[in-house]
């Protein structure tokens, strides 16, 4: 059975405005349907069973939204940011009591082609800390910031990205949360910087996967995605 899976639903959306101004990301509609179903789908398909929508701006639309995730045959379940936006790394932290000991995680403007169980396979065997997909990159989508040297995770390193770094961060990640433990459950802080220093201490590991994702987080990447789906559904 696969792990649970916590989506990081909560930003501001500021890129996709004016779309945004009255809906959270999450249920921009891409072609026709709430992108959120669309993950929520995809990921039942993978063999999940639960999952944690960690939920911030507009939130509450999510949950009318979504429910309680009967109708994508999931368990799905909510953890608020409150009156503070916690960030990424701050919003998993408050999440830990829903999702439990290890975990995926992606962002909630992410959609990922890639076949959960040999990531999670992956994680196990590596017994480190985390794990974080990547993909060759070489500034394609956005500056590359992962140093990936034969099948090791040498360096991740969002805010000072080098020109050694060929690989970008996927999107998909699998956590212990004994990495986020240490953080005060109400402080914001970014899951960007927890990988940077997983990194550091070798307790990063890789996957490298080769199929590009798909995002929602701005308007170049909304018009990619919907042709992405209208492609998958004309197959």
């Amino acid at each position: 059975m696969s792990l649970p899976v916590a989506i990081l639903a909560g930003g501001l959306a500021t890129r996709l405005r004016p779309i945004t101004e009255t809906i959270p990301k999450a249920l921009v509609e891409v072609v026709g349907e709430p992108f959120v179903f669309r993950q929520l789908a995809y990921l039942r398909a993978q063999g999940v069973r639960k999952v944690a929508l960690c939920i911030g701006y507009l939130g509450d639309m999510v949950v009318d939204a979504v429910g309680d995730g009967s109708k994508f045959d999931l368990e799905v379940v909510y953890s608020a940011d409150g009156d503070t936006l916690l960030g990424t790394g701050g919003a998993l932290r408050r999440a830990l009591p829903l999702i439990g000991e290890q975990f995926f995680v992606l962002y909630g403007d992410s959609f990922l082609p890639v076949d959960f169980a040999p990531v999670e396979s992956a994680f196990h065997a590596s017994k480190k800390s985390a794990l974080m997909t990547v993909l060759r990159n070489d500034n394609r989508w956005d500056k590359s910031n992962v140093l990936f040297r034969d099948g090791e995770l040498i360096e991740y390193n969002k805010h000072s990205p080098r020109a050694e770094m060929q690989f970008i961060d996927y999107g998909l990640g699998v956590l212990n949360d004994r990495v986020l433990e240490a953080y005060p459950d109400d402080m914001p802080f970014d899951l960007a910087d927890v990988y940077h220093r997983l990194s550091l201490d070798g307790q990063l590991a890789g996957f490298e996967v080769q199929q590009r994702f798909y995002e929602i987080g701005s308007h170049t990447g909304l018009k990619e995605a919907e042709s992405f789906f209208l492609n998958e559904v004309k197959r």
